[in-house]
């Protein structure tokens, strides 16, 4: 059986014993008795379900967590999930129960929103517990999300929205266009992760947990070099000062900083429906398009999957032409250059 004990320099109630074979010295946390003595008899009542039933009867989404983070998994959005749900048994958690957590966690979010930050790291550890057999695997139905088609720049409009931007603004719509850099990664870039001579750049701490390296295009080293500062932040406000650095690890807000700015910049070079996230999406249409080469493309952009770069694939499409010259039908040579519409 299991007892409640007190240490001499702690004032917490310790729960003591051993039962069905399973040795137990844990802290209750309180230095209340009746509270000290609920604890006890729910640890109690755990153990014993885990020996008559197995694990898939007492895991928690906590203890599920855990162990999914310490084999390796993100810890990214995590948080608020395991606040939602914390000591809830496994088996209570189906697709009802997480919609609800969605909505709880994230009440004025948009589906997208719901399904990166709620959705994704919830069905993660579902699935690294089942795999366990500490649960049974759900079948996830997501938030319908409409994916926006994806806008990139030509050089012609690059060219025009640098050179719209402000001083402060330049080097950085420069860098990020040229390196394909996440905006966060960007904006607290620091110069020890850059070297200048050997024009080569360290991401250390970006989006997926692994740190990469990124060849640096001429045009982003002469916008380096004209930087007045060599240490700290890469980038700077308009008064001199870093920008604000988010307060939480799964804080995505890194846009905010410069959504203003550059909507400015891209209003006064006549671009519309572009976001400095769009600076990303260039740099990757761009490298598809001369290199033809996803593999390169997946390992600079730091992206995990082919899936996620085969947008920019399907975005760049020239080399196939010799495919649609071939169909049947006539060269264009045959066809009286008045009888080609244009429009």
């Amino acid at each position: 059986m299991l007892r409640l004990v007190q240490r001499r320099r702690s004032p917490n109630w310790i729960i003591r014993g051993t039962l069905r074979g399973i040795r137990v010295e844990e802290t209750t946390g309180t230095s209340n008795r009746r509270f000290a003595e609920e604890i006890r008899a729910k640890r109690e009542s755990e153990i014993l379900a885990q020996s008559v039933y197995g694990r898939r009867a007492s895991c928690t989404f906590a203890e599920a967590a855990l162990s999914y983070v310490e084999k390796g998994g993100s810890k990214r959005f995590l948080e608020p999930v395991v606040r939602y749900f914390g000591t809830t048994p496994l088996a209570r958690i189906d697709l009802d129960a997480i919609e609800r957590g969605a909505r709880k966690a994230y009440p004025s979010a948009s589906n997208a929103t719901l399904d990166r930050q709620f959705f994704t790291p919830t069905s993660a550890v579902l699935k690294h517990a089942a795999k366990r057999g500490w649960c049974a695997p759900i079948i996830f139905e997501r938030p319908k999300v409409v994916r926006p088609a994806i806008r990139w720049l030509t050089l012609h409009e690059a060219n025009a929205l640098i050179d719209a931007c402000g001083d402060h603004l330049r080097p950085l719509v420069i860098f990020m266009i040229y390196t394909g850099a996440r905006i966060g990664e960007a904006l607290w870039l620091d110069w020890r992760d850059v070297n200048l001579t050997q024009r080569h750049v360290v991401f250390p701490k970006p989006k997926n947990g692994e740190a990469r390296g990124m060849p640096l295009h001429e045009r982003v080293v002469v916008a380096l070099a004209s930087l007045p500062h060599r240490e700290g932040e890469v980038f700077r406000r308009p008064d001199g000062l870093p920008y604000e650095r988010p307060k939480r690890a799964d804080d995505t807000s890194a846009g905010s900083r410069i959504k203003k700015a550059f909507a400015g910049a891209c209003q006064r070079a006549g671009i519309e429906d572009f976001s400095a996230h769009g600076c990303r999406h260039t740099w990757a249409t761009w490298h598809y398009a001369g290199s033809r080469d996803i593999d390169a493309l997946m390992r600079l952009g730091g992206w995990k999957t082919v899936s996620m770069v085969m947008r920019y694939v399907h975005a760049n499409v020239d080399e196939h032409r010799h495919t649609i010259d071939r169909l049947p039908g006539g060269n264009l040579g045959d066809i009286a250059p008045d009888k080609i519409r244009t429009a």
